[in-house]
């Protein structure tokens, strides 16, 4: 390639998104990226493009796409624009199960600011701490009921299609 191109080394392109050298690599073996151009002394070069891609691949890990998601996806992109289609389908997927993801996170931060409002409130002596209600450092898995007022929250693997099996409800039924 021509010294003015715009081609990045591999130090440059995994200091640019923020991964090492070694995990550039290794989403190159695993078909996450297309094989990259090289020099003729056989270092990697990448293109702009490839860039742009490998800052896809950054955000479909960030919300947790498995790699085989990831890997269907590349492979699709790969095989061109007849596979559009089947790439928007498997990206809607991932988006349904960010969704239900997001709102479990949602609930669970509900119940954890109700839980926080009532110690606040029952530190600062503007409630009477109810002794029914037992708290977390007095606790024990013997004791688990006593605090009837809050469900357990389950959470489950993803699945490699990338979405939850699992349902969970973490909300204060009452005070």
């Amino acid at each position: 390639m021509p010294k003015h191109s715009t081609a990045l080394t591999i130090g440059q392109v995994a200091e640019t998104i923020g991964v090492s050298t070694h995990t550039l690599r290794y989403y190159e073996q695993a078909g996450l990226i297309r094989p990259v151009g090289r020099t003729q002394a056989g270092h990697r070069l990448y293109s702009p493009a490839d860039l742009d891609w490998l800052r896809f691949v950054m955000r479909l890990k960030a919300t947790g796409m498995p790699i085989a998601g990831m890997q269907q996806i590349a492979a699709l992109r790969a095989q061109g624009h007849p596979t559009m289609r089947a790439r928007r389908d498997l990206l809607v997927a991932h988006r349904d199960a960010l969704i239900a993801r997001i709102a479990d996170l949602q609930s669970n931060l509900g119940a954890i600011d109700d839980k926080i409002a009532y110690y606040e409130a029952a530190t600062s002596g503007a409630v009477e701490p109810d002794p029914a209600r037992q708290d977390d450092e007095t606790s024990s898995p013997s004791h688990a009921n006593q605090d009837s007022q809050w469900t357990t929250h389950t959470t489950s693997a993803t699945r490699a299609d990338g979405t939850s099996s699992g349902k969970s409800t973490a909300r204060r039924a009452s005070r």
